[in-house]
């Protein structure tokens, strides 16, 4: 179960739509363990597929919620629809997101305030969630790395244009580029002084 780099913005599998898995087999699970390992390591509360190389429909979480859906989980083919998003600018406090993707930056985003997930377990059994709140804000957020979106190509405005500001300045944009969780320092901190908030990623 090795830690794999996570591939940042400008990587072509990042912005494309993810393929199905055809069938759940030994080397799939060892994919989701991998991906497990990697989420750990990079202490995020999610993780998809094409974040790691890979543009297979897998996202994992670990994130507690008061919705009664487990905290660890893994999801293959899933199906999301969600509310829209409330009218108005994001509070830049507390509708903030990040991305190990887009590492070491944050900007405000609004999502849907619920979201329904469908989708098949490790098992190929189906499984279905209704979440709120941040669980719902995570499966939006890793939902959109399978068909192709990263959150910063859904800001607006102000923090739009700061996102692309910053993407130029890190010189991402291109592909080859990535960072590896417990072998690089960490671009979000955590090898100084781990934050208290979660994130998504």
């Amino acid at each position: 179960m090795p830690i794999r780099p996570v591939v940042v913005t400008g990587e072509p599998v990042l912005h494309q739509r993810a393929q199905p898995v055809e069938v759940i087999d030994d080397e799939v699970r060892a994919l989701v363990a991998d991906m497990f390992e990697t989420m750990d390591a990079a202490r995020g509360v999610g993780l998809a597929a094409p974040q790691i190389g890979v543009g297979l429909r897998i996202f994992t979480w670990q994130l507690a919620n008061a919705d009664g859906i487990p905290e660890r989980g893994v999801v293959i083919n899933p199906y999301l629809t969600s509310a829209k998003p409330p009218v108005g600018d994001p509070d830049p406090h507390d509708e903030v997101e990040g991305c190990l993707s887009v590492p070491g930056e944050s900007f405000p985003l609004r999502r849907g305030e619920s979201a329904s997930l469908v989708g098949q377990d490790l098992d190929g059994n189906e499984i279905r969630y209704e979440a709120t709140g941040w669980f719902a804000r995570m499966l939006q957020h890793e939902y959109d790395h399978l068909n192709g979106f990263l959150y910063v190509d859904r800001l607006t405005g102000k923090w739009a244009r700061r996102a692309r500001k910053s993407v130029k300045a890190n010189g991402w944009g291109e592909p080859g580029i990535s960072w590896t969780p417990g072998v690089d320092r960490d671009p979000f901190g955590h090898d100084d002084d781990p934050p208290e908030e979660e994130r998504v990623d």
